[in-house]
């Protein structure tokens, strides 16, 4: 409704109501002749005030000097409102005479004027219009209104149809409704509401001429109902639209105000985010990844960088764009060139580098296939986990090592769940975050060696892992995505297979690794350890020698192991002594001899004179196998005087307990054909020991060694001197095969022995030995315990 008024360049300002259109009250006579003030976009009507810029030379000097005398002048309205210099025909016929409330001087040089509207008027006769228009006029009375209920409810009708407008327009303020409602005056009204109403200039005009009050209301009724009926119309389609466009408006508005809060906060968050999207366009990558990483990183921009969840959304997405999703590194299939590495890195070996040169050569064919799981079992210190590392350099592809020992956690396998505080990715992930690269060697070392409690069963976790068939799509906790681990070439390390969990053991491509034989160390020392030990204790290479015989030395009398570990400590100790001489004296001698190797290390560890001094009845020799490898053990039988009872000792386990009884029931039955008499059995108690009682010794494979020691006893004839054997015995008399026969052999060869007594059946076991490993030792191959007894008593 409220309209701009105004004469030149029309500000949108407040139109100001009078309470009543009271013009008796003002007695101040109207000459015949005024200045004429043009309006270019409005009408003025008797009672109401209203403000109005002015802008022209001619207006500022006729309303200048109108202010200075009577402050009356003529207000009346252009036909043509772009005329700029209006001429007197330009001019509307009827006006209404106005009062100069207040003339204001602007700053810019404008002058603005607060005129009241006092009576209309009659253009008659133009008089001058230099400086300004002055005209003589005819003043034009308003008839006097009598009582008419027609008309008072018209005027109820126009304050109602007013209300209605300043409802639908958001425009005008709540109070012109009051303002409307507290008007008595009816003609006063009308002039008011004609005034405010938004409609053409020519309608007001013709409202203004109208001398009939009544006439006057009525039209205006009819342009008022056209305003409604308009305002209704646009409040319609506002609101249509406004609900089509408040969400969006909403959204983008909130968007706004946020990041104006987060720049005000401090937005650094923003370089970290523009950092990962500009990383995330190079980046290859699964579909669903690329989604996660979308919804997470909208996530993190509405976000500040102090909310607890940022940093959790912040390294999840750092976490996605680490991992190598499809990058693979180019496998080299030159089986040659695998073999050399293999060879160079490490002496012997030959069924795992066949094995793994087979790999690459199906590989090379087919083009694609699923990588086996690998697991090196054998003793600590042989090369397992060293091994890796070479089979990784052999087919170029990067290597990463997995500690599983004394894993207990499931968690640190598949992962925490993010929202966890301090949650990391399982051990897999951060590996290959690490190696940035989805086809890496992969050693999960000491697998044998994985617990479980109360928070989960690790070993169980690996299944999938370590599933060709699953492990395409390897589900982690903390990446939230499944994963494909398939083209990961995994290799475990293990000491003891049978520590391994059942169903991971059978997902596993079992591989033995046997203990070194004395050749293999003293090659491994001298292409190995020694260079090795010489460059870490900063001695040239030439500096001094070692030969073949000094290196056996080392080995046989100051080790006793399947690997090398230890002999790798012992050179040390003799290149700290070398390195200790070199600095003081300022030479070495050229070459180390035995003498030399004794004043370094001491007198020796191992003696082989053990076995002449255990030469007595009663006490044999057996071979066992422990995690660490092959070892020689004594087992020593006593009689004495008794009721026949059988005490074993020596922290013994079921199964070797079992052996021992079954050892001393067949001698028992057996007794004459043993050479015993039997009724030893009922007057003596028999006692089995086996040395070093602090270690646990279990297995059935010490049974024909007992009950060799037994007989020794009961019949006081000596064991042959260096003389070892395993088996398990029956009742029946019969020898069984064992397992560990290399590390065995091996052990029995460390140790000096020279005669081996074993079952018949493993003699295929000694045969994948190589022959000059284990030259010296005669074996014998036996069906039961009495060809044992024929070959070990003296």
């Amino acid at each position: 409704m409220f309209l701009n008024s105004g004469e030149d360049e029309m500000e949108f300002m407040p139109i100001i109501p009078l309470n009543e259109e009271d013009t008796s009250v003002d007695d101040q006579p109207i000459p015949d002749e005024l200045p004429i003030l043009a309006l270019r976009n409005t009408v003025l009507f008797p009672g109401v005030v209203i403000p109005i810029t002015v802008g022209r030379d001619k207006s500022i000097k006729a309303v200048t000097e109108a202010y200075k005398s009577d402050k009356l002048v003529g207000v009346i309205a252009q036909k043509d409102s772009t005329i700029e210099e209006p001429t007197p025909v330009d001019l509307e016929s009827i006006g209404t005479v106005a009062k100069i409330v207040k003339l204001i001087k602007m700053p810019d040089g404008g002058t603005t004027v607060i005129i009241q509207g006092k009576k209309r008027f009659k253009l008659v006769q133009i008089t001058s219009e230099e400086p300004y228009f002055k005209a003589k006029i005819s003043l034009l009375e308003e008839t006097k209104m009598v009582a008419d209920t027609g008309f008072d409810a018209m005027i109820s009708s126009i304050k109602d149809l007013a209300s209605q407008i300043v409802g639908l327009s958001p425009n005008l303020p709540s109070e012109a409704a009051i303002i409307l409602k507290n008007i008595e005056n009816p003609s006063f009204l009308i002039h008011f509401v004609s005034s405010n109403l938004n409609c053409d200039l020519k309608q007001k005009q013709q409202l203004l001429e109208i001398n009939e009050i009544k006439e006057r209301g009525e039209l205006l009724m009819n342009l008022m109902h056209t305003e409604l009926q308009y305002a209704e119309l646009k409040n319609k389609v506002t609101n249509k639209t406004r609900a089509e466009l408040d969400k969006q408006q909403r959204e983008y508005f909130l968007q706004q105000q946020m990041k104006a809060i987060k720049d005000e906060l401090g937005g650094e968050n923003a370089a970290e985010v523009k950092e990962m999207m500009k990383k995330a366009e190079s980046k290859k990558w699964t579909v669903a990844a690329k989604e996660m990483f979308n919804k997470s990183i909208e996530k993190l921009e509405r976000m500040h960088p102090s909310t607890p969840d940022y940093s959790i959304i912040y390294n999840h997405l750092d976490l996605l764009l680490d991992l190598p999703w499809e990058e693979y590194t180019a496998d080299t299939y030159d089986l040659k060139k695998a073999k050399k590495i293999l060879d160079k890195d490490h002496y012997s070996m030959d069924k795992i580098k066949e094995r793994i040169l087979e790999y690459l050569a199906v590989l090379k064919l087919k083009g694609d296939m699923k990588s086996p799981i690998l697991c090196f079992i054998g003793p600590p210190g042989i090369g397992k986990t060293s091994l890796g590392k070479s089979i990784a350099a052999a087919i170029n592809r990067k290597y990463v090592r997995v500690s599983l020992g004394g894993l207990h956690d499931e968690s640190e396998i598949r992962g925490h769940r993010k929202t966890y505080i301090g949650a990391m990715p399982g051990r897999i992930i951060q590996s290959i975050r690490k190696t940035k690269s989805s086809n890496p060697v992969m050693i999960l070392d000491e697998i044998d060696k994985i617990g479980s409690d109360h928070r989960g069963d690790p070993s169980s976790a690996m299944l999938e892992v370590l599933d060709p068939e699953q492990n395409h799509a390897f589900y982690d906790n903390y990446l939230e995505l499944e994963y494909d681990l398939s083209k990961i070439l995994f290799i475990a390390t293990a000491n003891n297979i049978n520590n391994i969990q059942p169903a991971l053991r059978d997902r596993l491509e079992i591989i033995d690794l046997s203990g070194y034989a004395i050749e293999e160390k003293i090659e491994i020392a001298k292409q190995h350890l020694i260079p090795k030990q010489k460059q870490m204790h900063g001695l040239k290479e030439n500096s001094f020698k070692m030969n073949d015989t000094v290196v056996e030395k080392i080995i046989t009398d100051y080790t006793r192991e399947s690997g090398v570990r230890e002999l790798d400590r012992v050179l040390a100790s003799i290149m700290r002594y070398q390195a200790k001489e070199l600095v003081v004296r300022g030479k070495l001698k050229a070459t180390i001899t035995a003498p030399d190797v004794e004043k370094i290390l001491g007198k020796s560890k191992f003696n082989n004179e053990i076995y002449k001094m255990a030469n007595m009845p009663g006490v044999a020799v057996g071979l066992a196998w422990t995690y660490v490898g092959g070892d020689i053990l004594f087992i020593e039988a006593q009689i004495c005087e008794g009721k026949g009872e059988l005490k074993l000792t020596g922290n013994l386990g079921n199964v070797m307990k079992e052996s021992a009884s079954t050892a001393y029931s067949w001698i028992q039955a057996n007794a004459k054909k043993a050479g015993i008499d039997s009724s030893l059995f009922a007057t003596n108690n028999i006692h089995i020991h086996i040395p070093e009682g602090a270690v646990p010794k279990d297995g059935p494979s010490a049974g024909i060694t007992m009950m060799t020691a037994l007989t020794s006893a009961f019949t006081g004839r000596k064991i042959k001197p260096y003389l070892a054997m395993t088996g398990e015995i029956t009742l029946r008399g019969q020898v069984l095969p064992v397992g560990g026969i290399k590390e065995k052999v091996l052990a029995a060869k460390r140790s000096g022995i020279k005669e081996i007594i074993m079952c018949w059946q493993n003699e295929k076991d000694v045969e994948e030995i190589n022959p000059k490993f284990i030259a010296g030792i005669q074996f014998h191959y036996v069906k039961t315990m009495l060809q044992v007894l024929d070959i070990a008593l003296v």
